[in-house]
């Protein structure tokens, strides 16, 4: 016969009784004595009771249950047990004193008790094989009044997932807390507190340290509340181990963050570049334009009337010759700004008044700080995250009105572009093709800042850049 078979053979007869089971068990070798049914004796044999026992073996309840007074005719010392022993709280416990000695009699609630477990079982005769089954450590736990938790049950799964048997964490439910890394034990405790004073899923992840494997675990656990009549709390739930998920998260995010890391470090090199770039243009190209320029000028100089022809050929020539000059001073001034050498506050300002003049939408530029001293690196970072911003709100915003505002602390430095049009929806953020708001972030993420693109209450877009007033070495952060 099957362990579950023979569980329901003995509910099954239990269960026809509206009366107490009550166990005589001899206090001093805590062996069974008898079994009364109906207040009559039973065989001993189809009581199995070992859990009761093994309970009451406990070195605490053994040495409490002899100083139990032995002049006393009845003792109800139920509660004592309680207090030591979780598992005991199904019973009622009386020492009784006879003339040959002492009598501890053990009774339960067989009719509500065994009702109900086969509520269970017959409402799932595959309960034992579920159980084995599930994906995790199928658990019971109780707290009692005083804030003290401990299980009651756990599947047997609970070897290979925490390295210890469950009859262990039972007996001492201070061993599964300190399996728990210290870092994530306050939020263990109060997640437990909070699911016990609002009965509502207790739903947390933390880190266990296994001794025996020299490894750390990531495990979940959830389980649902309920409250006893006795105001204790009971959870039933689940155990699983999420290590490997738990880990490629966080490579995955390692990942991202180096990817973002590597891409910041590129802008910064581009913007290296840009300005290697605009002093050639503006010493080589510039510088050669001056000397044909001059050269031109003089030979117009030398033609006279009479040369009327060339006198025209060289003053197109010295025209084409300015409109590149112009061109040339153009491109050096898009790939660095010569601007930024008066300070990031008359960048910004000059930023400002340029995109009233070409796109004609008014925008205001407020800094209470006549100067702000910053990096270079500061300095580029918020004026090309200002310069995306402008050009998104002239492309996509439909706006009437652009506020740019520059503030610094002894910390950080915040700068705020809002416009009244029309917003950004959350999916904008997440297209694939957002280069622009994505550069921007990384451009803030170089200098261990954030920049973050969000909805304005009354409608329309702000992007708030805040960075550290200390530079941050790029190839350092990489490290």
């Amino acid at each position: 016969m099957s362990p579950l078979s023979e569980i329901r053979k003995y509910l099954e007869s239990a269960a026809q009784s509206s009366l107490d089971d009550i166990y005589a068990i001899d206090p001093q070798s805590l062996t069974l004595m008898t079994v009364l049914v109906d207040g009559a004796e039973a065989p001993v044999a189809e009581y199995p009771v070992d859990n009761l026992l093994q309970a009451l073996r406990e070195p605490q309840i053994r040495e409490f249950l002899d100083a139990v007074p032995r002049e006393q005719t009845m003792l109800d010392i139920s509660h004592e047990l309680h207090a030591l022993n979780r598992y005991l709280g199904e019973f009622r416990l009386l020492m009784v004193g006879r003339s040959s000695g002492q009598v501890l009699l053990v009774m339960r609630d067989t009719h509500a008790f065994s009702r109900h477990l086969l509520h269970v079982l017959n409402e799932g005769a595959n309960l034992s094989s579920l159980i084995s089954n599930a994906p995790g450590v199928v658990y019971q736990a109780h707290m009692s009044r005083d804030g003290v938790m401990g299980f009651v049950y756990l599947s047997d799964a609970c070897k290979p997932l925490l390295g210890e048997d469950a009859e262990v964490l039972v007996a001492n439910p201070d061993i599964f807390l300190s399996l728990i890394n210290e870092e994530d034990k306050a939020a263990y405790e109060k997640n437990v507190s909070e699911s016990a004073h609002n009965l509502s899923v207790l739903n947390w992840t933390g880190r266990f340290w296994m001794q025996a494997w020299q490894d750390t675990k990531w495990i979940n656990l959830r389980a649902s509340p309920r409250k006893m009549p006795d105001n204790t709390v009971v959870w039933e739930g689940i155990m699983t181990n999420i290590t490997q998920s738990r880990r490629e998260q966080q490579a995955i995010r390692q990942s991202h963050e180096k990817l973002a890391r590597l891409s910041a470090q590129m802008a910064q090199i581009k913007e290296k570049e840009r300005l290697r770039i605009a002093q050639e243009v503006h010493d080589d190209l510039g510088g050669n334009l001056t000397a044909i320029r001059l050269g031109l000028s003089s030979i117009i100089k030398r033609l006279g009337p009479e040369q009327e022809t060339l006198l025209s050929k060289a003053k197109q020539l010295e025209a084409i010759v300015d409109d590149t000059f112009e061109a040339a001073h153009r491109i050096a001034s898009d790939l660095r700004p010569n601007v930024l050498e008066l300070g990031i506050v008359a960048a910004l300002e000059w930023q400002a008044a340029q995109f009233v003049e070409k796109i004609g939408i008014p925008c205001e530029f407020v800094c209470h700080q006549p100067e702000l001293t910053v990096s270079t690196d500061h300095a580029i970072t918020l004026f090309r995250i200002c310069q995306e911003a402008m050009s998104n709100i002239a492309k996509y915003a439909k706006a009437s009105d652009v506020k740019v505002t520059l503030a610094a602390s002894a910390d950080e430095i915040v700068m705020q572009v809002v416009d009244d049009g029309i917003g950004i929806a959350p999916v904008d953020r997440l297209k694939s093709n957002a280069f622009g708001i994505s550069g921007m972030a990384e451009r803030a993420v170089a200098l261990a800042g954030q920049c973050k693109v969000q909805a304005g209450k009354q409608g329309g877009t702000i992007v708030t850049v805040t960075l550290p007033v200390q530079p941050v070495n790029i190839a350092t952060a990489l490290k």
